[in-house]
């Protein structure tokens, strides 16, 4: 089964922040792209588990999205 997680910056906050609309409870920030995608790793198996998904192998999906605003 495959599940996708959204990655988006928070320019108010300076901190990259996980979601997902197939992951019931996934909701994880971290200053930190790299950090946070070794929590999304650890922490979807745990919440598939508690969701009583099957034991079937997964794959995850990471989309990522950052805005900036630039003064020219």
């Amino acid at each position: 089964m495959e599940y996708v997680v959204n990655f988006v910056w928070d320019n108010e906050a300076c901190v990259w922040i996980a979601t997902s609309d197939d992951i019931p409870g996934l909701v994880l920030e971290s200053g930190s792209f790299d950090a946070l995608l070794e929590r999304v790793r650890i922490a979807v198996p745990e919440l598939l588990s508690l969701n009583k998904s099957s034991g079937l192998p997964i794959s995850l999906s990471f989309l990522s999205e950052r805005h900036e605003r630039m003064v020219l």
